[in-house]
């Protein structure tokens, strides 16, 4: 993992289970591949399926304003919806008086012609925008007010004179003859009435104003509104409701504070509304708000719509709210790599399989920092599927890992509220409604639910039948042929490749033109159809073995450095190296070779670390020696802003000293040297202590890994005498082979680091096997780095001590040895299975067993050298110098 990531994830592992972070927006952790927002209806599309906001869209659609309307077709339609939005919202209260003086007025104004023809409309206006800075009602803080302060100063309908204003008001209500201005005058009157709490009065002149005029136009609803506020303020729950329901219904512009206003808490709030619904448009929105409401499985109420009206369009808003939440579970952006997660595979006997049960889990951003401090890479065996070039189509269908299948998602609601996979219900519903409605839209939602059902082939038949002239239909239908066409493809051969380039040319040069980092993080915009497609190829090319394409498809060939396994990077060095490589290999996946200077420079570095750390010396330096142009590890540096983060893609070693190490070169001689004290923050002339290289004319101060791989040979030579300086030989082959382990200062050297800062890289958990089932999105976001094999070093040090004929330097030999045998403490602690829950009863009694059989183990089994040191040299000046210095040696000391 990168190192920037490490301490953001340290930090919000303080707040738990919540998204601290602004840029964590849920509605981009899956692929958005059904656009919600082809219902036809558009004035709901805030009740579109949303967990960003409490609305969906606001950012994007505005819903028309039915008033605005409303005084459009009371002008005549003389003046655009724009126009008219002007006249009513923004037009300031002079420009007005001046068209009813007869000035000339506005260029909107001459539109209507003269005052005359308009004129109770344009005096209302005057009024209502006279009124409109005073009309919301006043805050009154609460005693249990904590945090909120209201403005004292704002204005508010209270600080109108009370009686004046509804003696105004009446007067022109009475004077009006237009009942259409009538009824905004009983609106007004209504709402000064609500807000200045004169709930009563306000209930009254509903009664006495607004009723008898038995309108049902905008204003009507506007006031019915504000009815149904003073109930709320007067404590009249059901027939509050009731009002806000209506509005609900007749009122597009209303709806989202209506639904708000609603406060259907409650069963009995719900049972209410529809006692109280007699006709059917009545009880179907009832329906609507109760699924709307109650979201763990929306079919139930579905079913009574549908026995309402097959043809509803709110109907329709729920039936594009569930397929969008069932994309949640089926196309999550990251599938989580947990070996401890559950697959469960169910097949027909057919061409496509059905529905499939997989519990993998898609990772969330916690999870992702969870598994990064738990058990990301479990050494746990598990039966791995198939994989390779040789597999059958129908093994390649049946493989468990192929994407895409159902994942549950993390829930952590009430139990009930769990959400369901109800894809089965839902398909059998949707496949019953189609046959009843003319609306193209059923058939869709019919054929993107076999998609998820990966019955690719009947999806497409039914998308090649539709005909509809519908723009937002036509588009969703031919994205949806050509991702059934993608997805339903066995094999990715390179004869594929190419008819997918020249079947496909747009959407592939979207993606051959993207200049962002394919492997992108979290919290940014990634669910794209581009995306989607990008990780279905990468998945394919995984469970077919060929990994190097299937990386490339994620990542940039740079990336390697987070986790430079030896499989994964000689997979994607012969891809870089295939010749002939295909047009599409050329456009879509060579192009993520990035910039890593000499490109087999970088390889060979790698493969030389990888010796080294096998104490295969001679082939390292072969590696090394053709690893000179190495130009340094590419990192990316982010500068913080206030805004968020910039990167800047640049070589972190050119912006280091001139002899700062750089990956390759300026390693210190100190490598062979051991530690005083363990602290890898301090200088390394504080930390690490030379040996004597005085017989060792090879070992450089300052050396370059082609020249620490020769030093190393040499060492390697004379360690095969039987003298003293085989033994400091031998020694010093230790030290280097310790101290470039996970446990030592110089521990970046051969893993593809800079430093030795604590990162994913230097952790326990790591060891043994990547665990990768899917591809390999979110590459530097986990970490793989090949264990340490401490008996290596061991080794060296057992010749040494061998060999040696001084008590202090076998002190010295011993006391590194243990360090060593430490280590593989530490791969045998993390490899023990301890899943003991806090809600166990006796937690307290067995986590105390298991950490004293655990200090059992350690003292019987990975003690050994400690002993030793104890038993045969305690007399040595060495050994009180160690007591000195190492805390737990002193503790190890002084036990019986």
């Amino acid at each position: 993992m990168k190192k920037t990531i490490l301490s953001a994830a340290l930090f919000f592992l303080m707040f738990s289970k919540s998204n601290a972070c602004a840029w964590d927006d849920s509605d981009y952790d899956y692929f958005n591949l059904f656009t919600q927002t082809i219902i036809k209806d558009k004035s709901y599309l805030p009740f579109l399926h949303t967990l960003s906001n409490r609305f969906y869209g606001h950012e994007h659609y505005e819903i028309p304003n039915e008033n605005i309307e409303s005084w459009q077709k009371f002008f005549g339609n003389s003046l655009s919806y724009l126009e008219t939005q002007i006249l009513v919202e923004k037009m300031p209260m002079k420009d007005l008086n001046d068209f009813k003086n007869g000035g000339a007025g506005n260029s909107i104004l001459k539109k209507l012609g003269s005052y005359k023809k308009y004129e109770e409309a344009i005096d209302y206006l005057i009024e209502a925008k006279y009124l409109e800075p005073y009309m919301r009602i006043n805050y009154v803080e609460s005693p249990n007010s904590f945090y909120f302060e209201a403005n004292e100063n704002a204005e508010n309908a209270t600080q109108l004179n009370y009686d004046k204003t509804i003696a105004a008001l009446t007067s022109l209500y009475n004077a009006a003859k237009i009942p259409e201005i009538k009824l905004r005058y009983g609106y007004q009157l209504v709402r000064f009435n609500h807000y200045t709490r004169h709930y009563t009065e306000s209930t009254e002149a509903f009664k006495k104003y607004v009723q008898p005029l038995q309108l049902r136009t905008s204003p009507y609803f506007m006031a019915l509104d504000q009815l149904a506020g003073a109930q709320r303020g007067l404590e009249m729950s059901q027939e509050a409701n009731w009002n806000f329901f209506q509005v609900f219904m007749k009122s597009p512009n209303r709806r989202e504070s209506a639904f708000v206003s609603m406060q259907l808490s409650d069963s009995a709030s719900f049972n209410n509304i529809l006692k109280r619904a007699q006709s059917p448009e009545d009880k179907n929105m009832a329906y609507f708000l109760l699924a709307y409401q109650d979201y763990s499985n929306p079919i139930p109420m579905m079913e009574k719509m549908y026995d309402i009206d097959p043809n509803s369009e709110i109907l329709k808003v729920l039936a594009a709210r569930s397929i969008n939440e069932l994309e949640r579970n089926y196309l999550p952006v990251y599938f989580s790599d947990d070996n401890n997660a559950t697959v469960n595979s169910t097949y027909q006997n057919t061409t496509a399989p059905t529905a499939k049960t997989e519990t993998s889990g898609e990772i969330s951003f916690w999870q992702t920092i969870k598994n990064f401090f738990s058990n990301l890479f479990s050494s746990d065996a598990t039966e791995t599927p198939k994989k390779g070039a040789d597999q059958s189509d129908k093994d390649l269908l049946k493989n468990p890992n192929r994407l895409p299948f159902y994942t549950q998602n993390e829930y952590y609601g009430p139990p009930e509220n769990t959400p369901q996979n109800f894809i089965n219900d839902f398909a059998k519903l949707t496949s019953k409604i189609k046959e009843k409605s003319n609306d193209e839209f059923w058939q869709i939602a019919d054929a993107y639910l076999l998609f998820l059902q990966k019955d690719y082939e009947k999806s497409s038949e039914i998308l090649t039948k539709i005909k509809t002239t519908n723009p937002e239909y036509i588009t969703e239908i031919n994205r949806m042929k050509m991702l059934n066409d993608i997805v339903s493809q066995p094999k990715i051969t390179a004869e594929y490749e190419d008819y997918l380039l020249k079947t496909y040319p747009q959407i592939f040069n979207d993606i051959a033109s993207n200049t962002e980092r394919p492997n992108y993080g979290y919290g940014v915009d990634q669910n794209s159809t581009q995306n989607f497609i990008r990780d279905i190829l990468a998945n394919r090319y995984f469970i077919q073995g060929e990994e190097g394409k299937s990386f490339l498809m994620s990542n940039n060939l740079s990336d390697l450095q987070y986790n430079p396994n030896s499989k994964l990077v000689k997979s994607v060095d012969e891809f870089y190296k295939k010749p002939n490589k295909s047009a599409f290999e050329q456009k879509i996946i060579a192009k993520n070779i990035d910039d890593v200077g000499d490109i087999d420079a970088f390889f060979n570095v790698i493969y030389g670390d990888r010796e080294m750390r096998l104490a295969n010396f001679d082939k390292a330096k072969t590696f090394y020696d053709q690893a000179n142009n190495f130009k340094g590890i590419p990192r990316s540096s982010y500068s913080s802003y206030e805004n968020g983060e910039s990167e800047d893609a640049e070589y972190t070693a050119t912006k280091l000293p001139a002899n700062a190490y750089n990956g390759y070169k300026n390693i210190s001689s100190l490598i062979f040297g051991h530690n005083v004290w363990e602290s890898f923050e301090s200088p390394e002339s504080e930390s690490m202590k030379s040996e004597d290289f005085t017989g060792f004319p090879f070992i450089k101060k300052e050396m370059n890994k082609s020249e620490l791989a020769e030093a190393a040979n040499q060492l390697k030579k004379l360690g095969s005498g039987t003298d003293e300086k085989a033994a400091e030989a031998n020694q010093l082959l230790g030290n280097l082979l310790y101290n470039t382990s996970v446990l030592g200062y110089f521990r970046e050297v051969f893993v593809m680091d800079l430093d030795n800062a604590n990162s994913q890289k230097y952790q326990f958990y790591n060891n043994d096997h990547p665990t990768f089932k899917y591809y390999y999105k979110g590459f530097t976001s986990t970490s793989f780095i090949e264990p340490d094999n401490f008996d290596l070093s061991i080794g060296y040090y057992q010749k040494a001590l061998t060999l040696s004929k001084d008590d202090e330097q076998k002190a010295r030999i011993l006391f590194q040895m243990a360090s060593a045998e430490q280590g593989k403490y530490y791969q045998y602690e993390q490899k023990q299975s301890y899943d003991l829950k806090y809600d166990d009863p006796d937690y307290d009694k067995k986590q105390q067993a298991y950490v004293k059989n655990m200090d059992q183990t350690k003292n019987q089994k990975y003690r050994t050298y400690f002993a030793q040191l104890k038993k045969d040299y305690s007399h040595t000046k060495t050994l009180k110098s160690l007591e000195g210095s190492c805390t737990y040696f002193d503790y190890f000391m002084k036990r019986n």
